[in-house]
C-alpha cells in the first residue's frame, strides 16, 4: 500500500505527461496563450491532480469518481494534442510519444477503477 500519492506509478506518469505538455507548448504562438496552450496545460495537469485527490478521499465512490475525472482529463489532453497536430503546431512524433503515455495512463486508471469497483469478499 502506498503512503503517499507521489509513490504511485500512475501519478508519476501523469506528472511526466503534464511536464511534457508544458514543454511541448512553450513555443506556441502568442495567440494561443489563452486558447490551446491554456487548455491543454490545464487538462494535462488535471490528470495528476485528480489522482492525488482520489488518493486522499476516504469513501470508495469518491475515489472512483476522481479516478474517472483523471481519465477524462487524460482523454481531453489527447484531443487537444490531435487538434494541435492537425493545425501543425505539433509534430506527429511528439503526438505519438504523448498519446502512448496517455494510453498507458488510461489503461492503469481503468485497472484502478475496476479494482475499486469490485465487490469486497465477505469475511
Amino acid at each position: 500500500m502506498y503512503k503517499d500519492f507521489t509513490e504511485m506509478p500512475v501519478w508519476n506518469t501523469a506528472m511526466e505527461l503534464a511536464v511534457d505538455v508544458f514543454n511541448l507548448t512553450l513555443n506556441l504562438p502568442k495567440s494561443e496563450d489563452y486558447a490551446l496552450k491554456s487548455q491543454i496545460r490545464r487538462s494535462a495537469e488535471s490528470v495528476s491532480a485528480n489522482i492525488a485527490e482520489a488518493f486522499g478521499r476516504f469513501h470508495q465512490k469518491d475515489k472512483i469518481n476522481f479516478y474517472h475525472f483523471a481519465k477524462g482529463s487524460a482523454l481531453e489532453t489527447k484531443s487537444h494534442l490531435i487538434y494541435g497536430m492537425k493545425v501543425q503546431y505539433f509534430h506527429s512524433e511528439d503526438y505519438e510519444k504523448l498519446s502512448s503515455k496517455i494510453e498507458d495512463l488510461v489503461f492503469h486508471l481503468n485497472k484502478i477503477i475496476k479494482t475499486l469497483s469490485s465487490p469486497k469478499p465477505q469475511s
